[in-house]
């Protein structure tokens, strides 16, 4: 389920406050290919243990939302900091 755009243009991230984008395809596999690694990690601690199907990302690239089921889970914990991913 699509997020629509009149969404889309409301959110940010919660912590920076920075506008949030759809992460695109080829991002997001890469972004998969390290979570099947076993070395990607929540803002909170956790390993992110399953692949993420759609994301938002933050305009500037440094965290990634998922979301579930069509919703945003716009948390601060569960945001994903793409330092750990390298040139991704």
């Amino acid at each position: 389920m699509p997020i629509s755009q009149d969404l889309l243009e409301i959110l940010c991230c919660p912590k920076t406050k920075v506008p949030v984008v759809m992460l695109d395809a080829e991002r997001l596999a890469r972004l998969n290919e390290h979570i099947a690694s076993g070395t990607v990690k929540y803002v909170g601690g956790e390993t992110v243990d399953k692949p993420v199907q759609e994301a938002l990302v933050t305009e500037d690239s440094r965290t990634v939302y998922r979301i579930d089921d069509g919703i945003p889970v716009m948390l601060i914990d569960q945001g994903i900091s793409t330092d750990q991913l390298g040139n991704w």
